[in-house]
This record gives structure tokens, C-alpha cells and sequence, in this order.
């Protein structure tokens, strides 16, 4: 990505977080770098110099801010998030206020991650996974006391009751067309995903900093459901190991199978997606012809930037007719940096 030192100090004042991780800027009076979007207070444009990488602003003499913290991987969900993921699914029932304070979680401090990053409550995420439980149990045989109290509810009527407004009828009649989304965090070089899968195949994957993961998971659990898990999953293991295969140069093509509910349409440009070779690209009048539409070009764009599968179904693929980058969902920081993984 190239951008001369104008644009990037207005992505500086404007605090584009958006472009962490693709460029960094260096103070000379102080002689400490950032992110972009470092909430210090604005240096003179005289004393900034820009950086495409960590290690040149290390290179070049200066030490990391202690406030934004650039040496750390952009996108990396925090440590603590981690630690009460594992909490919540050692515990099998709603985490208190206590408990949260032994992992050095505050309750104030999860509502605000939870909301901010995946569009709902703490309290809502810790009852869908209750849900999820009971699913599982309910299809395990269980009763449905012994599922309520698995899943922690304080009574049978409760569930009964919590059961039915989620999911629109009693846990007796359980659908089969009921789902689980099971959920994972993984790591990779270019910040922290969200993996998400039910038993039909993987139907999530975005990176978790973004914008958009809120109204994705909103969608996703609008078509299967409320009801979310923790933990293991063969799916999910399986498309862990696939993009871990793929970040280090040894997959060209994935084979974890995909569930992708949307539209006709949309179905029709995600499998498009899916045929761009590895290292190509094409543009959206490109893409559109390619399904019959030549025409429905801004249409084609509109069900790119709704793919909930980053990378698997390959969106980054598809770039601005004058050969430019043009957008990408998790930042077009991103989208060089998987086209430049590909190129190589």
C-alpha cells in the first residue's frame, strides 16, 4: 500500500484504525513510535517520520509507545479475554462477579468488550452458551430437568420459559433444525478470528477488531439460531489447521466444508469466490460477468463486503478495475498483505 506522507498524517489527526499494523509514525522530539490510532495527543507534522513496519521505527532509533503498544499484533484480542473465555468453559454456569475478579476481569470491562466486539452483552453471551448446553444435552438423551440444571438454570420452569422465547417452543419439541454456532478464537499473523461453525459446516471467520463481526454474528445466529458453545469441534479444528497450513505458505486451496446461508444470489457470488485461482484477482465487472450479471456490478460488491468467511471464501480477491485495492471489511492493510502472501 502506497500513500505519500500527507494522506497518512490525515489518517494520523483522524486516527484511522483502520490502517494499524500498515503504517506507523515516529515522534523525533520524543523518540517513540506508534499505531495510528494512538490516543497521544498529535505531534507537529514537522516531527513526523512514517514507518511500513515495526522494525524500521525500531531501526531507525525509536522505542515503543507505552500507550498504543505497536510492537503487539494489531487485531490480537487481550490476554484477559482469553483467560475468561477458558473460565466460562470450565465453569458450565454464569461467571459472578467474584469469579471474573479472580481471572482480573471487571464485569464493567467484559459488558464494554463484548458489546463493542461481538454486538451483544456479556450477560446475553453467557445465556446463549446456557442455551447451547442445553441443546446438546437435550439431544443426548437428557431430561429436561437434568438439561436445566447441566446448564445451570435455577429451575426447570425457568428454562422452560428462557427455552421458548429463544428458541419459540418448549425444549420437549426440540427441531431438528435447531443449531449450535460453536466458537473459537484463533491467532494468525494478521490479528485474531473468530472462527464459527455448526454441524453442517464452518459459517464464520472475521477478524475480531473489526466493525462489521457484530452485524455478521447478528445475521448468522438470525439464520441458525441463539444458542452458542465453547470448545471443540471438528470443523473447527480442521479449518484452525487449514489456515494455519495457509498463513505459512503450504495451502494453496481450502477444503473445510462451508455453510453459507444467505440469498440466491449471494450464494451464486460466494461460489464465484471460491473459483478465483490462488494469486489471482479480479475485478467486480469481472466477477459479475462471471455469474451472468454484467451488470449488477455494484450488487456483486454489496454481496462481497456480506462474505462471513474471510479468507476460506476468498473476497480479497477482488480488487477496483483500475487495478487498485479497493475496500476490504477487515482493512485494506489486510487485503495487500493476503494478495502479497498469495503472490509469493
Amino acid at each position: 500500500m502506497q500513500l505519500d506522507d500527507s494522506t497518512l498524517f490525515d489518517a494520523l489527526v483522524r486516527r484511522r484504525r483502520e490502517l494499524d499494523g500498515a503504517f506507523y509514525f515516529g515522534v523525533r522530539t520524543t523518540g517513540v513510535f506508534c499505531r495510528l490510532s494512538c490516543g497521544a495527543r498529535t505531534p507537529r507534522r514537522e516531527n513526523v517520520r512514517f514507518f511500513a513496519t515495526a522494525d524500521a521505527a525500531l531501526a531507525a532509533g525509536f522505542r515503543a509507545c507505552k500507550r498504543c503498544r505497536p510492537l503487539e499484533r494489531v487485531g490480537a484480542a487481550p490476554d484477559w479475554i482469553a483467560a475468561l473465555l477458558a473460565q466460562l468453559e470450565r465453569s458450565g454456569a454464569p461467571l459472578t462477579a467474584r469469579q471474573m475478579s479472580a481471572v482480573g476481569v471487571h464485569p464493567a470491562r467484559a459488558a464494554r468488550w463484548f458489546q463493542e466486539h461481538l454486538g451483544m452483552s456479556f450477560h446475553s453471551f453467557q445465556h446463549s452458551l446456557r442455551l447451547g448446553a442445553s441443546i446438546d444435552e437435550l439431544r443426548a438423551g437428557a431430561s429436561v430437568g437434568d438439561a436445566a440444571a447441566s446448564a445451570a438454570f435455577e429451575s426447570e420452569s425457568g428454562f422452560r420459559e428462557a427455552f421458548r422465547r429463544a428458541l419459540g417452543d418448549s425444549p420437549t419439541r426440540l427441531d431438528a433444525d435447531v443449531r449450535v454456532l460453536r466458537l473459537r478464537r484463533l491467532a494468525t499473523p494478521l490479528g485474531d478470528v473468530l472462527l464459527g461453525a455448526c454441524d453442517e459446516g464452518l459459517c464464520l471467520v472475521e477478524f475480531l477488531d473489526r466493525d462489521t463481526l457484530p452485524g455478521q454474528l447478528a445475521a448468522i445466529r438470525k439464520a441458525l439460531g441463539p444458542a452458542l458453545a465453547l470448545g471443540e469441534h471438528p470443523l473447527l479444528e480442521r479449518a484452525a489447521i487449514e489456515l494455519e497450513r495457509y498463513f505459512a505458505g503450504e495451502l494453496r486451496e481450502f477444503t473445510t466444508a462451508l455453510f453459507t446461508p444467505g440469498t440466491a444470489f449471494e450464494q451464486r457470488v460466494w461460489e464465484q469466490l471460491r473459483r478465483i485461482p490462488f494469486g489471482a484477482t479480479v475485478s467486480y465487472a469481472q466477477l459479475a460477468s462471471a455469474i451472468g450479471r454484467p451488470s449488477a456490478s455494484r450488487a456483486v460488491a454489496g454481496a462481497n463486503s456480506r462474505n462471513r468467511i474471510a479468507i476460506v471464501i476468498p473476497c480479497h480477491r477482488v480488487i477496483a478495475a483500475d487495478g487498485g485495492l479497493g475496500g476490504y471489511a477487515g482493512g485494506t492493510w489486510r487485503k495487500q498483505r493476503l494478495l502479497e502472501l498469495e503472490s509469493r
